[in-house]
């Protein structure tokens, strides 16, 4: 299916108007993908608004779709993916806390945390982590939106296949480009110029297609100057997403590996699990 509309989000637990939910909109163009608007949402109102809108569009969200499915067994929650998105959304973020502090707790130095079969191609923190970044309390408060909009999930949940949504991780492509340099902080005391520098290298890579992806990001000068000039580095995430989206949209099966384990999920453009990986369901 032809997606006249792209999308990338940049999510976070607790939207403001300091720090929203950024969503990043483009459309395919030739070889590469345009940047249109970056939007962005105060509250998970309007998000959750924006989700119903009607399709075709694709959209890449940074958060965690799925939990690790050690985890998942060793706490005797559901197995079942649904359910167990149902159970999880249940909980307080009291509750998840202290329960995954517990499981972390009782286990050797080393291995605290319980991992998906795509936290180490996409280099990305587990999914049960309940800080820096509190990605857990992400997936807690995302995938129940994703659900009431009645969207697709590849691999997880059937939906309207006019509303895709995919996992993402921008950090995945900026390691690409940028290697383990730091181009983001919230705190106005680390916003420094080496960060900016690494920011307009990181805009200039992406410009010029040098990610495996093998996709040039399409910007204006304005927009590319606000790029750069957000130290927050939300902005440039949503567009990494972005840019994620549409390798996605061109690819079969939105390049997901053929075999995903249906509780953890997957992301974009991460490569293929590993051979050990089980149970897995196509």
């Amino acid at each position: 299916m032809p997606f006249t509309t792209l999308a990338g989000i940049d999510f976070t637990s607790r939207p403001t108007r300091r720090k929203p939910i950024t969503v990043a909109i483009g459309q395919s163009d030739g070889a590469g993908v345009r940047l249109a608007r970056l939007d962005r949402h105060v509250s998970f109102e309007s998000f959750a608004a924006w989700l119903r809108t009607p399709g075709p569009w694709l959209g890449a969200f940074d958060f965690p779709f799925g939990l690790p499915r050690e985890l998942v067994e060793a706490l005797g929650w559901p197995r079942e993916w649904r359910a167990l998105m149902e159970f999880y959304a249940s909980l307080s973020r009291e509750q998840i806390r202290a329960t995954f502090a517990a499981f972390c707790d009782a286990r050797p130095v080393g291995r605290k945390f319980a991992h998906r079969a795509c936290d180490l191609p996409a280099g990305s923190s587990p999914s049960m982590k309940w800080v820096n970044p509190p990605v857990a309390y992400m997936l807690h408060e995302g995938v129940p939106l994703l659900i009431a909009a009645g969207v697709h999930m590849p691999a997880l949940h059937e939906g309207d296949a006019t509303r895709v949504a995919l996992e993402a991780y921008p950090g995945l492509l900026a390691r690409e480009l940028i290697g383990a340099r730091s181009y983001k902080s919230d705190a106005v005391a680390k916003q420094t110029a080496e960060r900016l520098i690494a920011r307009k290298d990181l805009i200039e890579a992406l410009e010029q297609g040098r990610t495996r992806l093998g996709l040039r990001l399409r910007l204006t000068h304005a927009q590319r100057d606000a790029l750069a000039a957000d130290a927050s580095g939300d902005e440039l995430d949503a567009v990494l997403c972005l840019v994620q989206a549409a390798w996605a949209a061109r690819e079969p099966g939105y390049g997901l590996p053929a075999q995903i384990d249906p509780l953890e999920g997957w992301i974009v453009s991460a490569g293929n699990p590993a051979p050990s990986a089980a149970p897995l369901r196509g």
